[in-house]
Order: C-alpha cells, then structure tokens, then sequence
C-alpha cells in the first residue's frame, strides 16, 4: 500500500466527533462532530493545500525576500512564496513530525528543527491534539535547544467549513479585532488602522457577503480568561469558533478567493491564530526570544456551534 503525501493519519475519535492528523507538516487534515464538517480539510491523497490545518513555524506568514537579521547578524532564508518574493510560513509545512504519544482521542507529535541557511537555531516543536465533546484543542511548545538566544513565532491554519452547498458568504463572520494591519501588493505591512467605521469591523457580527479578506488583525477583545473567539455561523445557527489563548495576539482571517481550484474558493474560511504579525523577524514586533533551554507553550482550539 502507497503512503499517503502527509504520511501517517491519526485518527481521534471522541464521542461523534473524529479528527486526523497527520505526520507531515504535524496539522489538521480533517475535523467532523455530529455528521457534519467542522473544518474545510482535504483527502487523504492530497499534500495539504493552501496551507490547510498546517502549523506555521518558527515565523507565520510572510519575512519580505527571506531577508532579516538577528543579534547583528544578516540571514536569509530561501523565498518560498516567489510570486510575492517572501518567505511564507516557516519551515516545518513539509517535513515529518514524531510521534510521541498515542491515545483514542489525543496525539501528541514532535519535531526537531536543526540549524539551516537563514535559520541557523535548534528549536523543538512539541504539538499536541486533544479530541472531546466540547471540541478540539491543539497545543504548541517550543523549546530551544541549542546554546544561544533564538527569535520564535508560530501559528497555525485551519480553514472552518462553510458547510454543504454554502459559501462563506452565506455565513456570519464575528472577529473580536479592533485593528486592522495594512499591507502592500506583497500583502506586507505597511501600517495600521482601526476597523471602526471600515467593512472590517466584524466585531459585532456581521454578514460576510462579497466581503474579500486576506488581512491580519490584532487588538482582540477577550474574556476575563484571556481568550479571544472568533465565530462562523451558518444560516440555520451551526458553525465553528476558533479561540486562542493570550500567546496568540494576532489573526490572519482569508476567506479563500485564490484557493486553486477555483471551484474550492470561498467554502472555507482561514482563522489563524499568529503569535506575531507579518514580517515579523523584520520588524521585531512581538517575536519571542527564546534563551538556551527555554520554552514557550500556547494553545488555541475550534469548538462546533
């Protein structure tokens, strides 16, 4: 039997909810509860695409031409998005991960990210999957291994089902974000500003209609314990939220226009959770600096409605 391109699927089950995740790229391939999709995911005999349930690390999103520099030092790192000349994601989308720990509704998976061109650091990632009634949570650590001080962020990019013969459009989108990130045609910062009194001011809730995002947010309203939630609400009241703890201070939202093929765009809306915003390793903001042996952990989860 031929391996599948993600490589090893572990299946969750919990009550009547499964999910799988699999070995390559560690991510979130499928996700159903109660008979129906809770995440826009992909087949088995695919490679993840658009970056489908993929944990992002050690940077999310875009470094302007793989370029940026560390303790005084300049790094580059291979372009990986060349349309854009940016280095999208990080650098474990493709690579295999661990196992670690195995049960019926949970999995736990690591991997060891060795020094390389534009990254020369040893960062470990421990990822962990716990399926139940009250949905999914997903777990991230990093630890730093090796013996000098090394920058770290981290996301991850899941895509919530519209649901069947529905577009995102039908739904109700509500974001919690106060503001908005401004970007060029590289779709890289170039400022900020606040959503209030613009379309993106979801916070409300709001029909998304022919709204097109492919914006980060930051800014987040959040309950008394730190969370902030975002929700997609079909027309008959089901859905999906998304909530991330206070590690996670900024949200890429994309309602998937130039997902391939096109007969796959608009079904799923990309929520992803981001520890710091685009280009970060430029700019410095909100990267963590990991000393020798230091870790850092975040959690977030999707919860059906």
């Amino acid at each position: 039997m031929s391996l599948p391109p993600t490589g090893e699927q572990h299946v969750l089950r919990s009550g009547d909810a499964e999910a799988v995740v699999v070995e390559v790229g560690g991510g979130l391939r499928t996700y159903r509860a109660g008979g129906r999709d809770v995440v826009d995911g992909f087949d088995a005999g695919e490679m993840a695409p658009d970056v489908r349930g993929n944990v992002l690390a050690p940077w999310p999103n875009r470094l302007r031409d793989g370029e940026w520099s560390w303790n005084g030092t300049a790094l580059r790192t291979p372009v990986t998005e060349p349309e854009r000349g940016t280095a999208i994601h990080g650098l474990v989308r493709h690579v295999a991960w661990r196992l670690l720990a195995r049960s019926d509704d949970a999995v736990v998976l690591e991997h060891l990210l060795h020094p390389q061109p534009g990254y020369p650091f040893s960062l470990r990632l421990r990822v962990g999957y716990e399926l139940s009634a009250d949905g999914l949570r997903v777990t991230t650590t990093a630890t730093n291994e090796g013996d000098a001080d090394l920058p770290y962020g981290e996301g991850h990019h899941p895509y919530l089902a519209a649901g069947p013969g529905l577009r995102v459009d039908d739904c109700t989108l509500t974001l919690p974000a106060a503001t908005r990130v401004l970007t060029d045609d590289r779709l890289l910062p170039v400022g900020s500003e606040p959503v209030e009194g613009t379309p993106f001011d979801l916070r409300g809730g709001r029909p998304v209609g022919d709204l097109v995002v492919d914006d980060c947010f930051t800014d987040l309203a959040r309950d008394a314990d730190g969370t902030a939630e975002v929700r997609l609400v079909r027309p008959d009241g089901s859905g999906a939220a998304v909530w991330m703890d206070s590690s996670y201070g900024y949200l890429q939202v994309f309602t998937g226009d130039v997902v391939e093929p096109p007969s796959r765009r608009r079904l799923g809306l990309a929520v992803e959770p981001m520890t710091c915003p685009p280009d970060a390793f430029r700019s410095g903001e909100a990267v963590v600096r990991l000393e020798p042996g230091e870790s850092r952990t975040g959690t977030w989860g999707i919860r059906p409605l």
